[in-house]
């Protein structure tokens, strides 16, 4: 008797590995775990990096509290039920359930983008630095929203102790100690804080650098900084930065930094060889790419039960999708970390129901509040109302954030990190080496002449006089 062919599987295609990402995979994982184990479900995952970034430790992997391997979360470890990819997805066109992409192959096969079919999709590619036209900023400008720019930040950042230390030209030394951060958000000011702190103390092992010596300028275009956390916190996080000798300018913009001079827009020209840009983010390229509707901002415009609004089996969630706040009308939810990984979970629970025939729910939040570090045992909080500064902050703001970090292995990693670091003195090498490895090997071979065909061999056998 023949045998019936199987049916296939209902495709759920996860476009990213950030937090919306991995966190719906890992939930869908637990609420499918029938579906998975017989064959009637399977979950693809398409990110262009093998691992999802935990950014509220980016900071302090800048200043070397955190080793850049702990921020990290390896995804085929935790999507054990999965198939992940390893690569990028270039469009989709969605009325015919199709999604273009590339891997690290692709260009070794010549073959261009391969097609994925899939039944479900859950868009969350994220976002991406927002940047302005300004002159010299592509040229010299410095991310902060990857582990690979916070590792590359802090080995710049020591790398200018190194030369202010070695020249004897006081305009290269000025502008070697003199750092620009753009943007008074959580980035902005937790990455100054951090990094300040970590080359006031890394600047007493320089015999001529003094740690007065060092000027850092915080570059905001609005009013206050930290909007998050509130007016008074606001208002206490400039008091405690410029008692530390930093220089806050609110209402400010970068005019220009072409030849390694911040020129702002209150006249003044800073010489400086760092400027980190932090000025927000902006949603992925690729929504532009597909064929589903998106908001003003370009957004993907979702339903408050994350499915794409008018679009049925899409679903969108995170920075990439404008997803109306219902405890709040009118207006969108934030694109935070907070938000999105809260609606990674209503946003699998959702699809789970709709693949069991079950109506999905809306998401709603209730606020719990922000914290912010602003270097070693220094923060701010305004959590259930109560507003916390300094030493209980910070210690809320680690503890907050070791519960939320996924994964058992990284918590206990993190904690024996942060343990360690109390009990040593921190680390002040710069490996400035990791952003070109071969480097050193190129210049080697470089130097090498071409052998010459009708020479003798030079010496014998290796190991030989």
């Amino acid at each position: 008797m023949p045998r019936t062919p199987s049916p296939e599987p209902a495709r759920i295609l996860v476009v990213g590995g950030g937090y919306v990402g991995m966190y719906t995979a890992l939930r869908l994982q637990k609420k499918l775990k029938p579906e998975l184990r017989s064959g009637a479900v399977e979950i693809v995952v398409v990110t262009p990096d093998p691992y999802m970034t935990y950014q509220p430790f980016l900071p302090e992997a800048a200043a070397g509290s955190i080793s850049p391997r702990h921020v990290v979360v390896p995804l085929r470890r935790v999507l054990g039920h999965c198939r992940v990819i390893v690569g990028e997805v270039v469009s989709v066109e969605h009325a015919k359930r199709t999604a273009m992409y590339t891997t690290l192959a692709s260009d070794e096969e010549g073959t261009g983008p391969a097609a994925l079919r899939y039944d479900e999709l859950v868009l969350a590619p994220g976002s991406i630095s927002r940047t302005l036209p300004i002159p010299g900023l592509a040229d010299h400008g410095i991310g902060f929203k990857t582990v690979e720019e916070a590792v590359g930040l802090r080995n710049h950042v020591v790398e200018q102790l190194d030369i202010a230390s070695s020249t004897r030209d006081p305009a290269v030394r000025d502008a070697a100690l003199t750092f620009v951060f753009v943007g008074g958000g959580y980035a902005g000011v937790e990455a100054l804080g951090e990094l300040e702190d970590m080359a006031r103390y890394a600047a007493k092992y320089y015999h001529n650098v003094k740690p007065e010596d060092l000027k850092w300028i915080l570059v905001e275009a609005a009013d206050r900084i930290l909007p998050e956390v509130g007016p008074e916190m606001g208002r206490y996080t400039i008091r405690e930065l410029r008692g530390r000798n930093i220089d806050v300018r609110l209402g400010t913009r970068l005019e220009s930094c072409e030849n390694r001079v911040a020129v702002l827009s209150d006249g003044s020209r800073l010489p400086t060889r760092t400027v980190v840009w932090t000025a927000g983010v902006r949603p992925s390229p690729l929504l532009a790419a597909t064929d589903l509707p998106l908001t003003d901002r370009g957004r993907l415009r979702c339903t408050p039960a994350l499915a794409v609004e008018g679009v049925p089996h899409a679903w969108g969630a995170g920075d990439a999708a404008g997803v109306p706040d219902v405890t709040a009308p009118g207006k969108e939810c934030a694109p935070n970390a907070q938000h999105a990984v809260r609606q990674a979970r209503t946003l699998a629970d959702n699809i789970a129901a709709s693949l069991h025939g079950r109506p999905p729910a809306d998401y709603r939040h209730a606020y719990v509040g922000s914290v912010a570090s602003l270097g070693l045992h220094k923060g701010v909080a305004h959590v259930y109302g109560r507003k916390v500064k300094g030493y209980p902050a910070w210690f809320m703001h680690r503890v907050y954030h070791l519960s939320r970090v996924p994964t058992a292995n990284r918590k206990a990693r993190v904690l024996t990190e942060w343990s360690l670091s109390g009990l040593f003195k921190r680390e002040i090498v710069s490996l400035g080496s990791l952003e070109r490895p071969r480097a050193e090997f190129e210049l080697a071979a470089g130097d090498v002449p071409p052998e010459d065909p009708s020479a003798p061999p030079r010496g014998g056998p290796r190991g030989a006089p």
